[in-house]
């Protein structure tokens, strides 16, 4: 096996972390309308506006279930993976599900021999990434790689590691509605004002979240964690830098997302995902590779495991 398989698989799975997000999903009431978003002009919203107005953009996007998105997300050069990456495509939830384009310095600085971009999906709590027709030459025409989440977290033997991804299978690609939720638990939550986002008018929002308020927010983590289990999680996510969370979000006029912008403040600096939505509602057709063309994540670690992996090149 190729150890740039093994590399470009770290890359991906580096990225689909971004993807994935710490945000949980709250419910948001009825308030708001469609004159909410579009009638403020350049006149500041209180507090109170805002949140209706987000609460009635949760509801709308939460309902319409599925979107296209273009994103980019920049990761610092001390992470693994570092640089930029930029995907394209349609993307689900309820259930959630993906089918991206991904390709940027941050995909090459895996396998800089590799494909210039990889198509990923998501679908059914597992990540299939198409790894290229070099891999798929060395693998019987195999050139699909599934990570089964499930699989990855029973692996590690680690109950409170089995917890935290078990628990964030419903999260496994950015829903909008669910970044809207965590911004609705921000207490700096403020309108910035109006904008336009790819020709359209918009109003600007945006708020702040602690480590602690992400996890409040984290509905999918209710009912994982003992009090004492969570102090450590707390406790762990610090150790790793991770400072503060940021969301941004421009509600088009008929109460939809049109882009958001999500930053991670950590130790070696800013993680940051640019999103633009379109096409709400447009219907998420996501099928998993054949089985004849997919090879496996767990099957791929235990031979890279065997002796002489190390030699393979």
């Amino acid at each position: 096996m190729a150890m740039a398989a093994w590399k470009r698989a770290g890359v991906c799975l580096t990225a689909a972390a971004v993807v994935a997000g710490l945000a949980g999903c709250q419910d948001g009431d009825e308030g708001g309308s469609k004159k909410a978003a579009g009638s403020s002009g350049s006149k500041a919203q209180t507090q109170n506006e805002a949140t209706e107005v987000l609460q009635a953009a949760f509801k709308k996007t939460s309902e319409a279930k599925s979107s296209k998105v273009r994103m980019t997300m920049t990761m610092p050069a001390g992470l693994d993976g570092g640089g930029t990456m930029e995907m394209s495509g349609v993307q689900g939830w309820d259930p959630a599900v993906m089918d991206v384009t991904m390709k940027g310095s941050a995909l090459a600085a895996g396998a800089p021999d590799g494909p210039q971009q990889v198509r990923m999906i998501m679908l059914g709590g597992a990540m299939y990434m198409d790894m290229g027709a070099e891999q798929a030459a060395q693998m019987d025409g195999k050139r699909w790689m599934k990570m089964d989440f499930k699989a990855l977290a029973d692996a590690t033997g680690d109950p409170e590691v089995q917890k935290q991804m078990t628990g964030g299978l419903e999260n496994m690609n950015q829903d909008p509605a669910q970044q809207l939720a965590m911004l609705l638990g921000s207490p700096s939550l403020k309108h910035v004002g109006p904008d336009k986002v790819d020709g359209v008018e918009t109003q600007h929002y945006k708020g702040r979240l602690t480590v602690e308020e992400m996890l409040d927010t984290n509905k999918a983590l209710d009912g994982l964690f003992t009090k004492a289990e969570r102090e450590q999680l707390v406790t762990n996510m610090k150790k790793t830098g991770l400072k503060g969370y940021d969301t941004e979000v421009w509600v088009n006029e008929d109460n939809y997302p049109a882009k958001m912008v999500i930053g991670m403040t950590m130790a070696e600096g800013t993680m940051k995902m640019t999103a633009h939505y379109s096409d709400y509602g447009a219907k998420a057709e996501v099928k998993a590779p054949a089985a004849g063309e997919t090879f496996d994540f767990m099957e791929l670690m235990k031979e890279l495991e065997s002796p002489g992996a190390g030699a393979a090149s």
